[in-house]
């Protein structure tokens, strides 16, 4: 609806609107984001409904609008911008428009129940993002127009999920108009700030338009004045408006309308008045003029201000205490002295009414007010999640049907994506507090709820929980499991090993102890480093080969020895035995899949990852497959599937289909930047991308990646995948940089060689340190190099025994070494390594000094994406040509 009164001195403002509304009504249907900013009173709202009037005959335009006593429901914006426009839609329509995102994101829309595992926010935002660009691109003929009001107010999920969307509209034919106050927003949501800051410098955003409101100057003050009270007000007059309001527009109309009330005459001798009647137009000068309105319109004006946006009229009178008559009456009141506006519902006529009207309740009428909106809405049925941000106003009073309502509301926050709001509550549920016995499962659910935000807190909470009593055996067993998750999570490897292993200690013979005994095996397995990793893995040894793989348990056990067993460089076919005995028919057993909770998705991975280091590179594909499309479907689009395109790039890295494997990597790489850094999966995807493009023959392009995720020491409690040192090793070499990297590549040999992991495809430390002393130390190189070679014959992969051939064959004569590298080629042939059998390819028909074989390794190597290595090959053809 159009103001109706004018808007001043916003030409530039206004200006700026129409230039983006063109943009997105034009041929190209350019969107963009546009964000206006400005104190309290400066008009920001009329100037999007000027907008939206702007924009009504070619858009389409959905609004929302932030709420100070809303903050805490989560995706109250997101709910207020969609719902109305989906629920126009036949059921089986929206489930369409929503596609593989559905049972994901319409339970955060409030459109379907959830069901499924409880889905990571990241995943809820890009099932947002999907179906946004679904709508606009529906309605490119009336080209989508977003606009937010007051998003200083927004709670915590729309605005992030409004800073991820932002950042790439100018793909989509849509345009998003947002106003806030800059100092709220920026201390109550830091983070949204910093993602715009970064957008800002960002490339591609030229879409994104700020403009600052300022003050109306005297002139365009004295112009409002007149144009309400007549041109006979006098300069004077309106110079002292202008003063009293510091040409803030919302305060000079409603001193104009105080003046016009109080039948003033705008003159000089009149100035002096507005001062005082200045002042009942906000703060104190409000509450005075609500109090003379009669006590049932101010307390109505209480209920409607705990209520906060969309006010119920019916609701605000059972807040109130008053019957419907009695409300009506009281609503026309307030209308009249344009405290709020609109019929049912209501709204304030301006935030900062709002604002004033709530502080004035007294603290204890408010927190009963905040109680009994909660009763009412329990009891209409809206369930507890929606009664919660009024419980959690309430004052603890040891009231454990409270206890019990924000317990089940945080279950109900979990289970659409809003693990935040789910702390909130079980945090004010300990504040009450509850039954001594029911307070170490509240702690328990606490941490669960942080752990995917928060490890450091769930450690916090998970310690509370297990150090008092009132977890039975069970909930011990699984708040142990997921303490040294989040521990692990913390980058304390260590930590988690002792926790599990002081539980397992007290905990009886069972399902119970087993699953402790795994993970016990699996944090001190996958620490950088421990004190004795030849006992462990004895242990693991003892407890685990006979085992068939009967239940979980068991399957568990074998995961672990299967990889322990790939890290040492065992027998290659005896780990691939113990692989299948852990799996049913080639995938994970029902409770070990990639989004089971009992779990965890680490021992699919380590399946997995032991199958691509075994020359089993078609099941690993499929394993890590079926978990991109597990996370996928289940809406764990943050770290978890990161961490799937990660280990889809390691596949295709040891393939050798290094442009794919790079794609995949990057891919890896951009998921993770989107939850945050210096996480684990970063190590890994950075570690695994920094191979790839050396082996693309890309040096350059490696150290940006190292520089930028900081790739080197110190390195994180966790191993990297693969080994990082020996990565970080090869990247010194390749930039020339011997000395460096002899230091790293023996640092690296002498963790591995203690803890006996002499797998040398997953660390090839000896290998290439051997490379980097052929010329200073060629005695000490070729010892190296005859180890690693008895190591891998002992392993017995392909992959393994060719590439330890192509290094021994450094350091034989000619004749011998032309025949290691020939059986290092027939190796590598029959191994699904393409770019470790190209390099040996090179390297043979070098020795041989044949045009031939090199041109077939050239070739090779184009095919595998290594341009560097093709390069090599070229250089060597041109070299015997020359010779002949």
């Amino acid at each position: 609806m159009k103001p109706s009164r004018p808007l001043y001195e916003r030409e530039p403002e206004l200006a700026a609107a129409a230039r983006a509304v063109d943009d997105l009504c034009g041929a190209q249907a350019v969107g963009g984001l546009l964000v206006f900013s400005g104190e309290a009173g400066l008009g920001k709202t009329a100037l999007l409904a000027e907008i939206r009037a702007m924009a009504a005959d070619r858009c389409t335009v959905w609004s929302a609008r932030g709420g100070e006593t809303v903050t805490s429901v989560p995706f109250h914006v997101v709910r207020q911008l969609l719902q109305p426009a989906l629920d126009r839609f036949p059921p089986d329509e929206t489930r369409a428009l929503f596609g593989d995102w559905y049972d994901t994101t319409a339970p955060a829309l409030g459109l379907a129940e959830p069901s499924g595992p409880q889905p990571d926010p990241q995943g809820v935002r890009d099932g947002l993002d999907f179906v946004v660009a679904r709508l606009a691109s529906r309605l490119s003929h009336r080209p989508l127009l977003l606009m937010v009001d007051d998003a200083h107010w927004a709670d915590g999920e729309s605005l992030s999920w409004l800073a991820s969307f932002t950042a790439r509209l100018g793909e989509l034919p849509l345009l998003v108009v947002q106003a806030h106050r800059p100092q709220e927003l920026a201390e109550r949501n830091a983070s949204y700030v910093a993602d715009r800051d970064a957008e800002r410098g960002s490339d591609g955003q030229g879409a994104t338009t700020r403009v600052a409101l300022r003050a109306l100057t005297p002139d365009a003050t004295a112009e409002l004045v007149r144009a309400a009270l007549g041109e006979h007000a006098d300069d004077p007059f309106c110079r002292e408006v202008w003063a009293v309001t510091g040409g803030n527009p919302y305060e000079a109309v409603e001193l104009v309308a105080k003046v016009q009330d109080q039948e003033l005459a705008p003159v000089e001798e009149s100035a002096g008045q507005l001062r005082e009647l200045g002042a009942s137009a906000r703060g104190s000068g409000l509450v005075a003029r609500l109090e003379r309105l009669g006590t049932n319109a101010n307390r109505f004006a209480w209920a409607a201000a705990v209520l906060g946006t969309d006010i119920s009229q019916e609701l605000a009178a059972t807040l109130a205490g008053m019957s419907s008559a009695e409300a009506a009456d009281c609503t026309a009141r307030l209308r009249d002295a344009r405290i709020v506006s609109g019929f049912d519902p209501l709204e304030f006529v301006h935030p900062l009414i709002a604002t004033a009207v709530y502080r004035s309740i007294p603290p204890a009428t408010r927190t009963a007010m905040h109680g009994r909106a909660a009763w009412a809405i329990t009891r209409a049925g809206l369930g507890a999640a929606a009664a919660s941000r009024h419980l959690l106003e309430v004052h603890p009073d040891d009231d454990q049907e409270l206890v019990a309502q924000l317990r089940e509301a945080a279950g109900q926050h979990l289970a659409v994506g809003a693990p935040e709001a789910a702390r909130r509550c079980l945090e004010r549920a300990l504040e009450e507090p509850p039954r001594p016995k029911d307070r170490a499962v509240l702690l328990y659910e606490l941490g669960c709820a942080t752990l995917l935000s928060s490890p450091p807190t769930t450690v916090q909470h998970l310690r509370a929980a297990l150090d008092m009593p009132g977890l039975d055996d069970g909930l011990r067993v699984d708040a142990t499991f997921r303490l040294a998750a989040a521990l692990a999570h913390n980058n304390q490897l260590k930590d988690a090993a002792i926790s599990l292993a002081a539980e397992a200690a007290r905990t009886a013979p069972g399902p119970g102890l087993m699953r402790l005994q795994a993970a016990h095996f699996m944090w001190e397995g996958m620490q950088a480093t421990e004190d004795d990793g030849p006992a462990r893995s004895r242990r693991l040894t003892r407890n685990a080969d006979h085992l068939k793989g009967r239940d979980n348990a068991e399957r568990a056990l074998l995961t672990l020895r299967a990889f322990d067993a790939m890290l040492r460089g065992e027998n290659a076919q005896l780990i691939v035995d113990l692989c299948e005995r852990a799996l049913i028919d080639g995938s994970p057993a029902r409770g070990l899949g990639w989004t089971d909770s009992e779990w965890g998705f680490e021992l699919p991975t380590m399946v997995g990852i032991t199958y691509a280091f075994t020359d089993q590179l078609d099941r690993a594909e499929s394993l890590f497959g079926e978990a991109v499309r597990a996370f996928e479907i289940s809406g764990w689009s943050g770290a978890h599937l990161a961490f799937a395109h990660t280990l889809l790039g390691m596949v295709h890295r040891r393939r050798g289909r290094l442009a794919e494997a790079e794609g995949f990597l990057r891919e890896g790489l951009r998921l993770a930047d989107r939850v945050g850094s210096g996480l684990p999966v970063h190590w890994d995807a950075a570690c695994l991308l920094i191979d790839t493009l050396l082996a693309r023959g890309r040096v350059a392009e490696a150290r940006k990646i190292a520089d930028r995720y900081h790739f080197g020491p110190p390195y994180p409690s966790a191993m990297v995948l693969p080994d990082g040192p020996c990565v970080r090793g090869r990247l010194l070499l390749a930039e020339g940089r011997k000395e460096e990297a002899v230091a790293e590549l023996e640092a690296a040999g002498a963790v591995l060689e203690p803890r006996e992991r002499f797998n040398g495809i997953w660390a090839p430390w000896a290998g290439d340190l051997a490379r980097a002393l052929a010329d200073d130390d060629p005695g000490r190189a070729a010892h190296l190099a005859a180890r690693a070679r008895v190591h891998a014959e002992r392993f017995g992969t392909d992959t393994a025994i060719g590439e330890a051939l192509r290094c021994v064959s450094l350091f034989a004569p000619p004749e011998e070494a032309e025949q290691l590298l020939a059986d290092a080629v027939r190796h590598l042939e029959k191994s699904s390594s393409a770019y470790e059998h190209a390099l040996a390819r090179v390297d043979y028909g070098v020795a041989i000094g044949s045009h031939r074989e090199l041109a077939r390794a050239q070739k090779q190597a184009m095919a595998c994406g290594a341009e560097g290595l093709a390069a090599r090959a070229q250089q060597a053809r041109a070299s015997i040509r020359s010779a002949e």
